[in-house]
């Protein structure tokens, strides 16, 4: 059975080829991302994960599609993908010192089955971070198309003082979730 994965990212690629799954295609999905007011973080996650799979899951009805979407919350504030420096301080600034969470929703869509689906909560703290601190970070760029600003996999590990549950789901894709979707789907895993 083919499996195609709904994400350009290529960090959800390499989380997979960790589980020992190549997907057959990569064809990101088109869909809105926008939050509609009042949408809390979790919903949003797997509303965004579930919209993706079934877009590609219409082009594609004979594949199984494995769509994600991460989230990074603080409270119910929902944070954008930082594409500038200065959206960068203000989520860096609302950030320093505070918990905060990151929710990924993933959705399976299996030919003739219903859509699967996980949503997948970790909880981070940061440390409080000093104007340099954010400098220096900022200079990185890293942070540039990530939820939230940061990422757990660079430089940006080290601000983080405590992580509670899922490291591969701030990464942008909860690995023993994934795998057991795609095994209850009926796709070939060790």
């Amino acid at each position: 059975m083919r499996l195609i994965l709904a994400s350009a990212s290529p960090r959800r690629l390499d989380l997979l080829a960790r589980i020992g799954v190549t997907p057959d295609a990569v064809l990101p999905a088109d869909i809105d991302e926008s939050v509609p007011g009042g949408e809390l973080p979790r919903d949003h996650a797997l509303r965004l994960a579930s919209e993706k799979a079934a877009a590609v899951a219409e082009r594609e009805p004979e594949a199984l599609v494995l769509a994600a979407d991460t989230v990074v919350a603080v409270g119910r504030r929902i944070l954008p993908k930082v594409e500038d420096e200065a959206t960068l301080r203000t989520c860096m600034a609302l950030l320093s010192g505070r918990r905060h969470r990151v929710m990924t929703g993933v959705a399976l869509a299996a030919p003739g089955q219903k859509l699967r689906t996980r949503v997948v909560e970790t909880t981070i703290a940061m440390k409080r971070l000093s104007p340099e601190e954010i400098d220096y970070y900022a200079g990185h760029g890293e942070w540039r198309g990530k939820a939230g600003g940061y990422a757990l996999q660079g430089y940006g590990e080290v601000y983080v003082r405590h992580i509670g549950g899922s490291y591969s789901n701030v990464v942008g894709l909860p690995l023993a979730e994934t795998r057991h979707l795609l095994k209850a789907a009926g796709y070939p895993l060790a």
